[in-house]
């Protein structure tokens, strides 16, 4: 086993991953291939992020990774508890190989195992890993003062047949196509997903909410992933007395938006400001965004987006 005691090639402590129950080195930190995660997209996740080094909502994340587990009917080893506080510790070590006022994003995820079929019909024991890395801030430091785009697209949301929404997982190939089609209708959008009944559900990164007169309307627990980031917005608008309701949303309510916010774990909160080609609102972040990203920033300890801009030079 590998432990924090090892340095890198500049003396400093190396990173540090964590696989069923032992640390290791995060270089060597591998699945086999012939693993259900691999082989069949069997894999369940959360991805965290730090503030400071320190992980932010691990109680609201450890409870939908429980709730996916059972779901998914893999029962690791290790428990949930003894699983995120391994993700504290490596999140912990691992923050001191970032640059000075960086953070990471912490990743947890969890497999069946084995796959039978490749391995001459045995079943392996589930499989439970921790990583992190630091975060991209120059995918979106950008964003918080320009927006992101969104457009719609023909590929659809999983259906809840197939498995329930309230199941974070891995087995995410309809994202993919359905950003590649964005992208190719206009470089560098994202793709707003929408259920074959044409509610709005989710983009493939992030949590749709959208502001019309003052008040937030987002899709119900029935129409999109309970997002995290989503729950903790919605705290502080109430705190901030505004006005919140769960409703389903269609693609001409986005068009139709004063504002639509984005949220997700490594960036908390985005605006987005451009629909299908056209301005959402005034076409520029808007006064509510800017409140709760203020708030969030407030309860967090430092400036989000000033973090990412000076992360990403």
């Amino acid at each position: 086993m590998h432990t924090s005691n090892d340095r890198g090639p500049d003396g400093r402590p190396a990173e540090i991953a964590w696989l069923d129950g032992d640390l290791l080195a995060r270089a060597d930190l591998g699945l086999p291939v012939g693993d259900a995660g691999f082989v069949l997209g069997a894999t369940v996740t959360e991805q965290l992020r730090t503030f400071a080094g320190r992980l932010f909502l691990p109680h609201l994340h450890a409870a939908r990774f429980r709730d996916s587990l059972a779901v998914a009917g893999i029962e690791p080893g290790p428990s949930v508890e003894a699983i995120f506080k391994a993700a504290d510790a490596v999140a912990s070590h691992n923050h001191s190989r970032v640059p000075r006022g960086s953070d990471l994003g912490v990743v947890i995820f969890a497999t069946p195992g084995d796959q039978p079929s490749q391995h001459e019909g045995r079943r392996g024991a589930p499989r439970v890993a921790v990583h992190s890395f630091p975060l991209a801030f120059t995918l979106w430091a950008k964003a918080y003062d320009e927006g992101v785009s969104l457009r719609r697209v023909s590929i659809r949301q999983v259906p809840e047949a197939s498995w329930p929404l309230a199941l974070k997982c891995r087995s995410r190939m309809h994202y993919h196509l359905a950003d590649r089609e964005a992208d190719t209708s206009e470089r560098g959008s994202r793709a707003v997903l929408c259920h074959a009944d044409g509610r709005v559900s989710e983009t493939s990164t992030a949590n749709i909410a959208i502001v019309r007169q003052s008040m937030i309307l987002a899709p119900p627990p029935a129409d999109a992933l309970r997002g995290v980031s989503l729950h903790y917005l919605r705290q502080l608008a109430v705190e901030a007395g505004i006005d919140w309701q769960e409703t389903s949303l269609r693609e001409d309510d986005l068009a139709s938006a004063d504002e639509i916010l984005l949220t997700s774990t490594p960036n908390c909160l985005l605006p987005a400001t451009r629909f299908d080609g056209r301005p959402v609102g005034g076409g520029r972040p808007g006064p509510v965004f800017r409140s709760l990203l203020a708030r969030w920033s407030e309860t967090v300890g430092l400036d989000i987006a000033a973090q990412a801009r000076a992360a990403a030079g």
